[in-house]
């Protein structure tokens, strides 16, 4: 019998590949949002941000490191509970919601990123909708996402939820349909007034250090706090998102005050 894979699930031994998600790209989500930030003349400090699809809390305690007040929401209470659990005085506040109903009448914010949201969501112009209302004039919108791809179906569809040997994540989770290519994610900004400024590719700096790491953790060799020293992911500006990828988009020139 296999360990127990369960998301948001704070049981001995369980894999929550959600997590594991969440501390191997923590570097690199924070990495593009402060350059962006720094190329736009944006600085954090005194500016808030609302992290959509925040699990356990880690990248929006990032955010509030960089000087941003923070909002994080999650559509799982469970997630919330231990994000709570683990704030350190950060100042962020936690709520649970989903993406597609975010609720949050009468606010606004500076920076808006969907975590987890865009290729989980069977209803990302809903999504996006929201976004476009959350955010205020001149804000930025950020998103991390899953490319759709012959490798990203072999990563994302087998490997992190189908073989026995490698599986972190529920089956289901991921979907072919639900994984984008940056045209798609594009059109569907433009249509809610948000203009798609920039793309950039992450990619682990060694493939198969990634393999090493989730095989040594589905077997117990190795705890979550050590995956992020073996599976260094890297920005790439330049390549093409043959898996994932990060992008940011802002209002539309008209609606700038």
């Amino acid at each position: 019998m296999g360990p127990i894979i369960e998301l948001d699930s704070g049981a001995a031994g369980a894999i929550d590949g959600r997590h594991i998600r969440a501390l191997t790209f923590q570097d690199v989500r924070l990495e593009y949002v402060g350059s962006v930030l720094r190329r736009l003349g944006i600085a954090p400090a005194g500016r808030s941000a609302l992290v959509v699809g925040s699990g356990r809390g880690l990248l929006a305690r990032g955010l509030a490191g960089l000087g941003l007040e923070v909002v994080a929401l999650d559509p799982s209470p469970e997630a919330t509970a231990m994000a709570v659990e683990a704030a350190a005085g950060e100042g962020v506040e936690y709520l649970t919601a989903p993406a597609e109903d975010p609720g949050l009448a009468g606010r606004s914010f500076d920076v808006v990123f969907h975590a987890d949201t865009f290729e989980i969501t069977g209803a990302l112009d809903r999504v996006v909708a929201h976004a476009a209302r959350l955010l205020r004039p001149g804000g930025v919108l950020f998103y991390d996402t899953v490319n759709r791809t012959p490798v990203s179906r072999l990563i994302y569809l087998v490997a992190f939820q189908t073989l026995p040997q490698t599986r972190i994540m529920p089956r289901g989770r991921y979907a072919a349909a639900r994984l984008r290519t940056p045209e798609e994610v594009a059109a569907v900004l433009a249509a809610h007034g948000l203009r798609n400024e920039e793309i950039c590719s992450f990619k682990p700096a060694n493939v198969l250090d990634l393999v090493r790491a989730t095989v040594a953790r589905r077997k117990g060799k190795i705890d979550d706090k050590a995956i992020p020293s073996v599976t260094r992911f890297v920005l790439e500006p330049e390549g093409r998102p043959i898996v994932t990828y990060l992008g940011h988009a802002r209002a539309h020139p008209s609606a700038d005050s």
